[in-house]
C-alpha cells in the first residue's frame, strides 16, 4: 500500500515516478480510473481542495467530499477506512492530527494520502519541487526556507532528508525546526539562495518581523533567484510588499502544479495498491 503520509517515508524514486506521472496528465497522457476518491477537507481549505477534487474528476475518479470533522468520531478509524474500501480507491484527507491519517493507513484498506497536517504538509512540497524542476534540476540547487517551525517548514526539511537538497533555515534559533542547518542571518543567507521560501508567520510574528523578505533581499540574491512563498501569504508579514512586484516572484504560477502533481499523487497511490 503506497501511502503519502510523511515524505521522508518514499525514495527519491518515488517522487520520480510521481514527476513522470505528472508530465503526462500535464501533457493530457496521464492514466483514467474509473472508481472514485473520498476526501476530507475543512471549509478553509481552497488550493489544495479545488486541484484534487478537479484533478480527480478530469481523471475519471468521483470525488466524495466531506468535512474533516467527519473522522472525529468515536468509530475507531481502521473500521471507517474498511467500510470505504468496497466504494473507495484513495482517501485524500486535511486534518490537524497525523495520527488519524495514520489510523487509516493502518487498516492497510486504501491507500491515504495526506493532504495537510498541523505537522507537514507534503502535496505542497511537492508541487513546488515539480514546479522548480521544470526550471532547473533541483541537485545543486540552494533552498533556503525563511521562516520558524510549523509544518510547510518540516515538510521542507522531509523532503530535503529524502532527497538530499540542500537547505538551510533562516529565523530565530528557538524557532528552527529540530535538525535543520540553520542561520539567523538573513541579509547573508540571501546572497547565496537560488530558492527562497517562506511560511506565514502565525503566533510568531513579533520575533519573526526580522526575517521578512523584501526586494531588496532579491536583489542582492544570485542571478534568476525564485520566491516562492507558501500561500497564504500575507504582503507586509513575511514578504514585503514590494517583493510580490519582483521578478523573482513566482506564487501564483508555480501553484499551477499543483493540478498535475495532485493527479499524479493520486495516480501513483492507486496504482501501488
Amino acid at each position: 500500500m503506497r501511502n503519502l503520509l510523511r515524505l521522508d517515508d518514499w525514495s527519491p524514486a518515488d517522487v520520480e515516478e510521481v514527476f513522470r506521472l505528472a508530465d503526462a496528465y500535464r501533457d493530457g497522457s496521464g492514466p483514467t480510473f474509473d472508481g472514485s476518491a473520498v476526501m476530507f477537507f475543512p471549509p478553509t481549505s481552497l488550493r489544495t481542495r479545488v486541484s484534487f477534487e478537479r484533478g480527480a474528476a478530469l481523471m475519471g475518479l468521483q470525488p466524495i467530499v466531506f468535512p474533516s470533522e467527519t473522522l472525529d468520531k468515536s468509530e475507531a478509524l481502521a473500521d471507517v477506512a474498511r467500510y470505504l474500501e468496497p466504494w473507495a480507491d484513495v482517501l485524500i484527507v486535511r486534518h490537524g492530527d497525523i495520527d488519524v491519517l495514520e489510523q487509516l493507513a493502518e487498516a492497510a484498506a486504501l491507500p491515504v494520502v495526506n493532504a495537510m497536517t498541523d505537522v507537514n504538509h507534503p502535496c505542497e512540497v511537492l508541487s513546488d519541487l515539480y514546479a522548480i524542476r521544470e526550471r532547473s534540476e533541483l541537485d545543486g540547487q540552494r533552498f533556503l526556507f525563511v521562516g520558524g517551525d510549523g509544518n510547510v517548514a518540516r515538510a521542507w526539511q522531509e523532503a530535503a532528508q529524502m532527497l538530499g537538497l540542500d537547505l538551510t533555515q533562516c529565523c530565530p534559533v528557538d524557532l528552527a525546526v529540530p535538525g535543520a542547518v540553520w542561520t539567523d542571518d538573513l541579509d547573508t543567507a540571501v546572497r547565496t539562495a537560488d530558492v527562497i521560501l517562506t511560511d506565514g508567520f502565525g503566533e510568531h510574528a513579533a520575533e519573526l518581523r526580522p526575517y521578512q523578505v523584501t526586494a531588496a533581499h532579491l536583489d542582492s540574491a544570485p542571478a534568476g533567484v525564485l520566491l516562492n512563498p507558501c500561500p497564504p501569504f500575507t504582503r507586509g508579514e513575511e514578504v514585503s510588499a514590494d517583493a510580490d512586484e519582483h521578478p523573482a516572484f513566482v506564487g501564483h504560477r508555480f501553484k499551477a502544479a499543483l493540478l498535475p502533481v495532485q493527479q499524479a499523487i493520486m495516480a501513483f497511490a492507486i496504482g501501488s495498491s
